[in-house]
């Protein structure tokens, strides 16, 4: 037997050391001497280690941010794990969004470019959430062994990480507009108190948020579909009005370039599947027993999302041609004028403003702690790797906010559909080159591991499959949308990142015989990765560096020190003394 065997925990399977009344580990007790941080009370060997790694620690165990979610966190049901996910996805944006296009394009237009992007985002999304749900990790670990190798994925880290802070300030300029008209508030303040009000509700991570989202979602879904299906009913030829809508410019039939137009803009939201994929990686293992209702959560929660995204769009355009008249296209795209048009057909005058209001600010929170959340964790993830330094989550959830509150006094909802337009190629790039990964390289092709794997030392610190994918498609994609090949190609911009992320994908693995997938195949420690259903082992052990015990997936051995090391503190070694050498 090993060492590394030999460290094998023995726990109890039923309660593997967490408390069923606490679904997170308490960061007051994590197991180690309060005097000597750096020692495992169970006598093992250590190490010098930074003075960081215990904050590292003690933030990363709350929710295992940064790393494998283990099973014996992973207690939520998959139906607990479903509503959480899609509670993220109240935001207002897409009302907006399907505004924007149907005043630009027409009703037509508009629903056809919805439609298109949401089959895309769907299919995409589909091997993503899958992969997330099943292996228990985020989308960024995820893309680290689908192509991008360990430090390749930092700019897909980036690109997820601008997604959540544009479209927090896009949740934020939206609630600062509800502000405005229910309270007087000028903007820019409305900007501020949009920003802060979710910073005491982002610091506790996933438990918080679970509550947060399964408590507000059925009144949210209350004051959305009521006032729609009072019109539609009370009022047939507001669908008339509706369906014939032809947009300012007062054409209105269906083109390709109109369509490809508003399907960029949606398509922005095709990073979305991220966020998602921070909910389902805490999905618990899939067995005989909960088959069905583990498959039903990861599609309803992974690319299920963009049903209801889509119906939101939908419903945008509904309300923006509704109010037209009254408000003008300017503001027929603001969803606060929206649902205060709705309401004031249905209910009292007093009642109106306040019930608007609540429906902004309920959409808002509970996007917005999912953006600042998420995009702390991307932010943090690419700063360790590169830097070898964890500085904190929270440091990063302030920068995410600065970059989102810039962009709101900027008045970004002036360009809206400029910015997400531009933004859309990136994430297309991106996303599509992941999902082509997992299902041609892996599934058809063989190239690619079939099994995920996270762990510096496992993985080379660059494949040039998926970065040369990412990249080709993603440049070209951004020349044509600034008209670099021309004014008619301009529209096919999210079709060129898509094709070629395609395309490119698997050439790229042809053309490497996917050598630069994994640098070492062995981890050095004997117990297998998977158990016999496929899911990851919950077998346990102790990482020499912090003394704290890990599920088999997330630790590696350590020649140097004839032990076991976990991932977040192979990604904090900044001399590589705990990293394995490459195979011989």
């Amino acid at each position: 037997m090993t060492t590394a065997e030999s460290r094998l925990t023995t726990t109890d399977p039923k309660n593997p050391g967490t408390d069923p009344k606490d679904l997170g580990t308490d960061p007051k007790d994590l197991g180690t001497d309060p005097k000597n941080p750096g020692t495992d009370p169970k006598g093992s060997v250590t190490v010098p280690k930074d003075p960081g790694t215990d904050q590292a620690v003690k933030e990363t165990l709350e929710d295992y941010t940064l790393r494998f979610a283990p099973r014996s966190y992973r207690r939520w049901t998959p139906m607990v794990v479903a509503t959480t996910a899609l509670g993220g996805i109240a935001y207002m944006a897409d009302f907006s969004i399907g505004a924007g296009i149907a005043m630009a394009h027409g009703t037509g237009n508009a629903l056809v470019a919805i439609t298109v992007a949401a089959a895309v985002i769907f299919i995409t999304g589909f091997p993503l959430a899958y992969y997330g749900a099943r292996y228990n990790i985020d989308l960024d670990l995820i893309t680290r062994g689908s192509g991008f190798g360990y430090y390749g994925s930092v700019l897909t880290s980036v690109i997820f990480a601008s997604f959540t802070f544009i479209f927090f300030a896009l949740e934020g300029s939206i609630m600062a507009q509800g502000l405005k008209l229910g309270f007087g508030l000028p903007l820019w303040l409305g900007y501020l108190v949009s920003t802060l009000l979710v910073i005491p509700l982002v610091i506790y991570g996933m438990k918080a948020l679970s509550k947060l989202q399964v408590w507000t979602t059925p009144i949210w879904l209350v004051l959305m579909v009521a006032p729609l299906v009072y019109l539609v009913v009370t009022e047939p030829g507001t669908v008339d009005s509706f369906l014939g809508y032809a947009g300012t410019d007062g054409e209105g039939a269906l083109n390709t370039a109109s369509v490809l137009l508003g399907a960029g803009v949606c398509l922005s939201l095709i990073a979305q599947i991220g966020e998602q994929i921070d909910y389902l990686r805490f999905m618990p293992p899939k067995t005989a027993e909960n088959k069905r209702a583990w498959w039903t959560a990861v599609v309803m929660a992974g690319p299920g999302w963009v049903v209801l995204g889509a119906l939101k769009q939908a419903i945008g355009v509904f309300l923006a041609v509704y109010i037209l008249a009254e408000v003008g296209p300017a503001s027929a795209t603001e969803p606060i004028q929206q649902f205060h048009g709705a309401f004031e057909a249905m209910l009292p005058s007093w009642t109106v403003v306040p019930l608007a209001v609540a429906l902004v600010v309920i959409s808002q929170i509970k996007i917005n702690v999912t953006n600042a959340y998420s995009g702390s964790l991307a932010w943090t993830n690419s700063f360790t790797r590169v830097t070898g330094r964890y500085p904190g989550r929270m440091v990063f959830v302030l920068v995410n906010l600065v970059f989102a509150l810039i962009l709101m006094e900027a008045d970004m909802f002036s360009f809206l559909n400029s910015l997400l337009g531009f933004y859309s190629n990136c994430a297309i790039a991106w996303v599509v080159t992941v999902a082509t990964d997992i299902g041609v390289n892996k599934y058809l092709l063989k190239l690619s591991p079939l099994q995920p794997e996270f762990r510096r030392g496992m993985l080379y610190a660059v494949n040039p499959v998926g970065v040369v994918a990412f990249g080709a498609a993603s440049a070209l994609s951004i020349a044509m949308y600034f008209h670099a090949l021309g004014d008619t190609l301009q529209p096919y911009s999210p079709v060129a990142a898509a094709v070629l992320a395609f395309v490119l994908t698997p050439l790229m693995a042809m053309v490497t015989k996917g050598r630069y997938y994994l640098r070492r195949t062995d981890d050095g420690i004997a117990e297998p990765l998977l158990d016999a259903d496929g899911n990851p082992s919950e077998a346990a052990y102790d990482c020499h560096v912090c003394g704290q015990s890990y599920e088999r997936p997330d630790v590696t051995a350590c020649v140097t020190h004839d032990a076991v090391v976990c991932s977040l503190c192979l990604s904090t070694d900044r001399v590589g003394d705990h990293v394995l050498p490459a195979a011989g």
